[in-house]
């Protein structure tokens, strides 16, 4: 394997063993349960409340309360959320700068690490990719950012 590929380990955060079934697009709740320790439940339940909390769009019904379906990450409740948890946001891309950081980790810091992808979360802890795939793209991905677990 290239060292500048992530090993993978699959994970899905403890999804399966908190009673949730079949497929969902929940990688931010993973990314963190993976990251932190947390019961997944426990994740999934602060997130689908965050998400509940939206006001609803216009012409649309009060947001559900599930996490199920993906979560805003640049809502002010979501960032609150992470620091509350010990999290650092380090952004790695600015507008119009391109990419310059990708998901491999000679480009990213040891520990434990909330990585921030196009349409994807996902978990990076002493770089091993911890995922239900393996999303890195062969180290190739752009990372746009990442929240540093300080704990």
């Amino acid at each position: 394997m290239d060292s500048s590929q992530p090993a993978f380990l699959y994970s899905d955060g403890g999804r399966q063993a908190s009673g949730f079934k079949g497929e969902a697009r929940d990688c931010v709740t993973r990314a963190i349960a993976i990251v932190t320790g947390l019961p997944y439940s426990e994740v999934y339940e602060a997130l689908a409340m965050g998400n509940a909390s939206q006001r609803p769009k216009k012409s649309k019904k009060k947001p559900a309360k599930s996490a199920r379906n993906g979560i805003d990450t640049k809502k002010p409740w979501f960032k609150r959320y992470m620091q509350s948890l010990g999290f650092e946001w380090v952004p790695t891309m600015r507008i119009g700068q391109g990419c310059s950081v990708h998901l491999s980790p000679d480009e990213l810091p040891s520990g434990k690490l909330v990585l921030s992808l196009s349409k994807h979360y996902t978990a990076m802890i002493d770089g091993v990719l911890h995922d239900t795939h393996d999303c890195s793209r062969e180290g190739q991905r752009c990372v746009y950012g990442y929240w540093r677990y300080q704990h």
